[in-house]
């Protein structure tokens, strides 16, 4: 690998698969995470669960709850976090202004999709979302198994 693609490599840490079948997503944005050192230790060891996280914009910031990272266990429980604790969101400020906007006049959520390090640095791919509705999922699932009917046909010949 050349030094271009050492830099670039992502490793994916978590992924909110059940974001995707429960909402429709609209945009997605890159963030920072500003995390505890044990936290990043957690993380790097692959104990991050993103399913119940969300985004909320307070003060002209962007803060992740819900998103549960396990207590690191080989350091002593004095340096230790909390699982489910705020965790503030690193983006431009350009960007939290467009955000608010969108959040505030439409009626969408921020729902965090990945989390994976870029570069050494923890990263979290956030969408701007609208639920679905229960004809959208059937839909949905209908076309998977389609899909894969189709794909199985064209296998066997």
């Amino acid at each position: 690998m050349s030094e271009k693609e050492k830099s670039d490599s992502i490793k994916i840490v978590a992924d909110n698969r059940q974001a995707r079948f429960l909402y429709e997503i609209l945009e997605t944005y890159e963030a920072g995470i500003e995390l505890l050192g044990t936290e990043v230790k957690s993380i790097r060891a692959g104990k991050a669960n993103l399913r119940d996280g969300y985004g909320l914009l307070r003060q002209g910031q962007i803060w992740l709850l819900n998103a549960h990272v396990s207590p690191h266990n080989t350091t002593g429980a004095y340096f230790n976090h909390e699982p489910t604790r705020t965790r503030r969101l690193l983006m431009h400020k350009a960007e939290i202004r467009k955000l608010i906007g969108k959040v505030e006049q439409q009626g969408l959520t921020l729902v965090p999709l990945k989390m994976y390090f870029k570069r050494g640095k923890v990263k979290v791919t956030m969408a701007l979302v609208r639920g679905k509705k229960l004809h959208d999922k059937r839909d949905d699932l209908k076309k998977r198994d389609d899909k894969r009917d189709m794909d199985r046909a064209m296998k066997r010949g």
